[in-house]
């Protein structure tokens, strides 16, 4: 595989609960404790992504927004 890249399979257990591969962990520095965001659409699929990642497009977002009212 690809430098920066990763297959894994995970299980779904009794409770719904995933383990999600060390290396994948790794790779996304995912700790205990962090939260993590669930992306799903029913034609493509669903994704997982760590909740600071959005926090920081958000804050992006609002910068932007920020600018754009004191350049007006």
């Amino acid at each position: 595989m690809k430098k920066g890249k990763y297959v894994g399979i995970s299980k779904v257990g009794e409770k719904g609960q995933i383990v999600i591969p060390k290396e994948a962990r790794e790779m996304f520095d995912i700790k205990p404790g962090d939260s993590l965001i669930i992306l799903c659409d029913i034609n493509q699929g669903m994704a997982i992504v760590k909740s600071d990642i959005i926090e920081s497009i958000g804050d992006e977002i609002f910068k932007a927004k920020q600018q754009e009212k004191e350049e007006e």
